[in-house]
C-alpha cells in the first residue's frame, strides 16, 4: 500500500473531525489520495448505533449476540475499496471486523481530518492501541 495513492476512510458526525468513537459516528469521510495530494474526497452516510436502536446493556447497539457481525457489516458496506480507516476510538469487535475485511484500523489522538492526513501522508500518523476499547457488561461511555 502506497501512502501517496490509497483511499482512506474517516468516522466523523461533522466532516471535519475524527470522531471519538466508531459505532456512533454518523458519516465517513472518504478520501482518495493521488501522488501525495486529495484527489477527491467525499462524505457517505454511516450505519451505527444511532441507526440499530437499542442493544443489549443499554448501549444503542453494543450487542454481544450473533447479530454484532451483521452491524458491523452494515457499518462498513460503504467501505468498499477502502484501505485504511482512521478513528479516534473503536471496541474490538468493530476493529477485528475491519482487519478480516482487509481494512487497516488506526486509532489516533488527532482531532482534525486534515492534520490525520498531513500526518499519513508523512508516514508520521501512529496507532494508540489504547483507544481500543472491549464492550463488557460494565462498559461505561
Amino acid at each position: 500500500m502506497s501512502r501517496t495513492n490509497s483511499t482512506i476512510a474517516f468516522v466523523t458526525d461533522d466532516g471535519t473531525t475524527i470522531s471519538p468513537h466508531f459505532g456512533r459516528a454518523l458519516y465517513y469521510e472518504v478520501i482518495t489520495l493521488k501522488d501525495g495530494h486529495v484527489a477527491d474526497r467525499k462524505r457517505l452516510d454511516k450505519q451505527g448505533h444511532h441507526t440499530f436502536g437499542r442493544g443489549e446493556h443499554g448501549h444503542g447497539g453494543h450487542g454481544h449476540g450473533p447479530h454484532q457481525a451483521e452491524k458491523h457489516a452494515a457499518m462498513t458496506a460503504p467501505l468498499a475499496g477502502v484501505e485504511v480507516l482512521i478513528a479516534r476510538g473503536m471496541g474490538m469487535g468493530a476493529h477485528q471486523h475491519l482487519q478480516s475485511s482487509g481494512i487497516q484500523p488506526v486509532l489516533t489522538d488527532l482531532h482534525t481530518i486534515d492534520e490525520a492526513v498531513e500526518q499519513y501522508l508523512n508516514g508520521t500518523l501512529s496507532d494508540n492501541p489504547r483507544r481500543l476499547h472491549e464492550h463488557g457488561p460494565h462498559h461505561d461511555h
